[in-house]
């Protein structure tokens, strides 16, 4: 197992850092077409070919990756942090604060999340520049998927408001933020590292998931979900390399998910 988390970690090193060269190792860019070759075979000028409009498959792999690898993570931290701040508060203070922000998650997390990810996508403007596409989805990622983990850590601070050191500190008199902030946030942080770690695959599914409806980071800028999105139009299985940004997806999830495992359950 140890192995396989290894090696788990030198493929998201090597995506990462392949994704971050994807100027030099694709210098035509994601958006230049090649006019005379659309949707053309691999070859040595296009290492996965070409799609319907001429641009390089393997340039757009690159930069759909970066897109991808950056926005999970970041909406990722941004819902950790959210969930951090709502349930360590509410665990901590206690009473009907916690009450009404454990039945405001019962309540949050009793609508498919997704669903509703998607409805709120689908009221904004569709034609929007990429860039605030990207900064949309990377928003609504993280607004709306603090609720399991507000949860967890709600359930941990209440455990822990009751412990000796932050008893001994509130009879020393310190209280308020200064003891939420100094001794309750410190020993919830393994609890936030874990919740960032598992919310990471879940967002670049749910992206890809976006990105397939057209939801998702507007073009010509490529992220994963709208590479899949790409695959509609393949009518051969006989084009495999057509399929790469799937096996890409498929792998990176999983090594995360053995990442994940890793920090949960150490050897």
């Amino acid at each position: 197992m140890r192995r396989a988390r290894q090696l788990a970690t030198v493929f998201l090193l090597l995506v990462a850092l392949a994704s971050a060269a994807a100027g030099f190792l694709a210098p035509s860019g994601y958006a230049h077409q090649f006019r005379d070759t659309p949707d053309a075979s691999p070859s040595r000028q296009h290492w996965l070919g070409t799609d319907d409009l001429g641009r390089d498959r393997f340039a757009r792999l690159l930069y759909g990756t970066r897109v991808s690898l950056c926005l999970a993570p970041a909406a990722a931290l941004l819902s950790s942090l959210l969930a951090a701040l709502i349930g360590g508060v509410a665990g901590f203070c206690g009473g009907r604060l916690e009450q009404l922000v454990l039945a405001g998650t019962d309540l949050f997390l009793s609508l498919p999340w997704l669903f509703l990810l998607i409805t709120i996508r689908a009221l904004l403007p569709l034609n929007l520049p990429p860039v605030t596409s990207v900064v949309i989805t990377f928003m609504l990622l993280g607004c709306l998927g603090w609720a399991v983990a507000a949860r967890v850590i709600c359930s941990d601070a209440h455990l822990l408001r009751n412990c000796d050191f932050i008893l001994l500190a509130r009879a020393s008199g310190l209280g308020g933020w200064r003891l939420l902030v100094r001794h309750l946030l410190p020993n919830l942080m393994p609890i936030v590292y874990a919740q960032f770690w598992l919310s990471i695959p879940i967002f670049i599914l749910t992206e890809a998931n976006l990105g397939i409806l057209g939801l998702g980071v507007s073009e010509p800028l490529p992220s994963w979900g709208t590479l899949l999105r790409d695959l509609e139009s393949c009518s051969s299985m006989s084009h495999l390399w057509q399929f790469a940004p799937l096996l890409l997806l498929i792998a990176a999830v999983s090594c995360f998910h053995l990442l994940v495992v890793d920090r949960e359950f150490p050897a």
